[in-house]
């Protein structure tokens, strides 16, 4: 046997150093420099060789005060004007079916946030779970997105709560800046707004001082949103009425005859359509849906504590979940009692619940919701100034970013990165006009949901993803007993791995995970988005020759559905992973599959002028990338001091037998290179 196992490794040497440097100055042989590039956009991180436990920052948040930070994140100001908005021009009273359809599409996204969080419970959120799972070059492209988004959403924030607070003030601190600031350049605000920059300095010198302190000042501001929202669903059931719920066609089309001074009633179609609980149809409650998905943008900030949360394998799934089921409770409520008190045609788009509590008789009742509205807003600029650090602190930790940006306080926060994230922020809402740069937030959004659902229909069905388990995890005992069972039986079936592809093999394949498997997985996943891509272009731009039964639009529409349909089966068929890890995604392959499907359909629905300035973005952060990340990247330099150029398997690996020979000899290596991270719960 130990003949074997010495003969076994001689073997997988040969075949590492038939692809590996000869001397840092020569050339790669025989695989080429194109090859070992690609090879390097490709590689992975490794997190087998570093302790989940260790980090330079301070773990002292619990469960309760990630709901906070996610409830706070997400139901922002939105749930005191989107209602409002929906209901009126898109669902009428179904509005709450439209949040429904919306909260259900955006637990696929955050079930799949919580399974990585169990996995890998590292600062990071999609950026380490994409770097992990797929590679540095898309982890980089989620990860500068990411920044992105949070930029501008910290930005657009600040203008909103310093637009809020002028309101209360009968617009005195508007009127003064353009009267004496006025700036009449094209992309530029049109007044530098002073008040924003005050606030997102603040915050960032709160968030810089330490994550406990924040964390107390939005679990007040959250508790304080929660209240006024109580009160509005209370106040909305106690002074509804029915009724409103049921207006009929022919009081609508009355109603428009007076509103258009028509003559007569005859051939008069209603503007608000056809009454009932579903005015506008269906189709009317899905495009709301549509609009309502944004609402719950923002529990993804929960990821980024990943290093500062006591337990996360635990709080951070509970965490996501816990504070998507309350968003949902409090949309619903909010959107039902506002269309209780007052017909959905009457209100008031931009300030619905005030003019709706003046309908019903309550007007000095719109002070208690602006008190509410802005601490939202608070909470909300505090979750969106909260994981934009956390995204530039594991990316320049990795390498992928300038070093600074990795320093941590004394207080073991990520001081340089929250100073910088600050700065960036105030300068934009300083001077831009934010308006039509808001919509770029999406797409960093729904490319981030989009690869972490692709990124746990990849790893569930690797052949191996053993990697040490943090000290401090309840949950230790009963993983590592299950890793060890699927560990023996997996390291069996690699030894008998098939060579050759077969249809066979793809619909009847081994019952255990193998390369091939795993490959044959890659492959279907890549063509599941390829056929998603198809159809969200198809049915976007296409949905007029669909309407009008086009036959070639119905045929490519019936293979595109058919072949998408096929391909979630086939990967249904491959066997997955049996490691169990504290949380995982139910009903897999189908949930994180519609949730690409849903992610990819609305990034398609943005507009040209978006997708252009996104390009822009793009290209500075390739130059970035290329001309700083990818030669200072940590795993480039690892896996330099090992015999690969750069890694290729899967970062969540299991120790192959052969390497813990030599494991010994490199232990106090490892123990050194992780000593400066350890750090104790504060």
């Amino acid at each position: 046997m130990h003949g074997r196992s010495n003969s076994l490794g001689l073997l997988l040497a040969l075949v590492r150093n038939s692809c590996t440097p000869l001397s840092s100055t020569s050339t790669m042989l025989p695989c080429g420099p194109a090859l070992s590039f690609v090879r390097c956009l490709v590689r992975k991180k490794n997190v087998s060789g570093e302790s989940l436990e260790d980090s330079k920052l301070c773990r002292c948040l619990s469960t309760v005060d990630l709901i906070a930070l996610g409830v706070g994140s997400t139901l922002g100001a939105g749930v005191y004007v989107l209602a409002g908005e929906v209901a009126k021009s898109d669902s009428g009273p179904s509005i709450v079916v439209s949040f429904l359809i919306a909260a259900l599409a955006s637990v696929m996204a955050g079930l799949c946030y919580a399974e990585f969080g169990a996995r890998v419970p590292k600062t990071g959120s999609a950026y380490l779970y994409t770097y992990v799972t797929v590679g540095e070059l898309w982890a980089f492209i989620t990860g500068w997105n990411l920044i992105l988004s949070y930029v501008i959403g910290t930005s657009s924030v600040a203008r909103a709560w310093s637009g809020t607070f002028d309101e209360l003030l009968g617009k005195q601190i508007g009127h003064f800046f353009r009267t004496y600031f006025k700036m009449n350049y094209s992309g530029l605000a049109e007044y530098p707004d002073f008040f924003a920059v005050f606030l997102i300095l603040l915050l960032s010198g709160l968030l810089s001082f330490g994550v406990k302190e924040s964390a107390w000042v939005n679990k007040i501001f959250t508790a304080i949103n929660i209240l006024v929202l109580l009160f509005v669903m209370i106040s909305g059931f106690v002074k509804g009425d029915a009724d409103n719920w049921k207006i009929s066609e022919e009081y609508l089309i009355n109603l428009t005859a007076v509103t258009e001074n028509c003559s007569s009633y005859e051939n008069v179609t209603s503007i608000y359509g056809s009454g009932g609980f579903m005015p506008y149809g269906f189709t009317g409650t899905l495009a709301g849906a549509a609009t309502c998905f944004y609402a719950f943008v923002g529990f993804d900030c929960i990821a980024t504590t990943g290093e500062e949360v006591k337990n996360p394998q635990k709080a951070i799934p509970i965490g996501i979940v816990v504070s998507l089921l309350v968003c949902f409770m409090a949309y619903f409520g909010v959107s039902a009692a506002l269309t209780l008190m007052m017909p959905y045609y009457l209100l008031d788009e931009k300030s619905p619940l005030p003019v709706a509590f003046e309908y019903v008789g309550w007007g000095p009742a719109k002070y208690v919701v602006a008190v509410g509205s802005l601490c939202a807003l608070s909470t909300s600029l505090l979750g969106s100034m909260f994981p934009l650090p956390r995204i530039l602190f594991a990316m320049a930790r990795d390498g992928l970013l300038f070093s600074f940006l990795a320093k941590v306080s004394k207080r073991q926060a990520p001081v340089s990165a929250t100073l910088t994230a600050g700065v960036i922020s105030a300068i934009m809402a300083f001077l831009f006009d934010l308006k039509a740069l808001v919509d770029m937030m999406s797409i960093g959004t729904l490319l981030a949901y989009s690869l972490v659902a692709t990124c746990v229909l990849i790893l569930r069905y690797q052949p191996s993803l053993t990697y040490e388990q943090p000290k401090y995890s309840p949950e230790k005992a009963a993983l590592a007993a299950s890793e060890r069972e699927s560990a023996v039986s997996e390291s069996q079936i690699n030894m008998i791995q098939e060579n050759h592809f077969s249809l066979q093999a793809l619909i009847n394949p081994s019952s255990l995970p193998t390369e091939q498997t795993a490959t044959t997985v890659n492959f279907l996943v890549g063509l599941l988005a390829f056929l998603v891509c198809g159809l969200s272009v198809l049915t976007t731009y296409g949905i007029d020759f669909i309407a009008n039964l086009e036959p070639w639009s119905i045929g490519l529409l019936a293979v595109l559905v058919a072949s998408f349909i096929v391909t979630i089966l086939l990967i249904q068929r491959q066997p997955q992973n049996r490691q169990k890890v504290a949380f995982m995604v139910p009903l897999l392959p189908f949930l994180p599959s519609f949730s690409i499907l849903v992610n990819i359909y609305l990034m398609v629905q943005l507009s040209g002028d978006t997708w252009i300035r996104f390009s822009f973005w793009m290209a500075l952060g390739f130059l970035i990338y290329f001309g700083y990340g990818i030669r200072h990247s940590l795993e480039g330099h690892r896996s330099d001091g090992d015999d690969d150029s750069c890694s290729e398997n899967s970062g969540l690996q299991e120790k192959n037998p052969v390497e813990e020979v030599d494991e010994p000899e490199n232990a106090n290596e490892s123990d050194q290179f992780l000593a400066h991270e350890r750090t104790s719960e504060c």
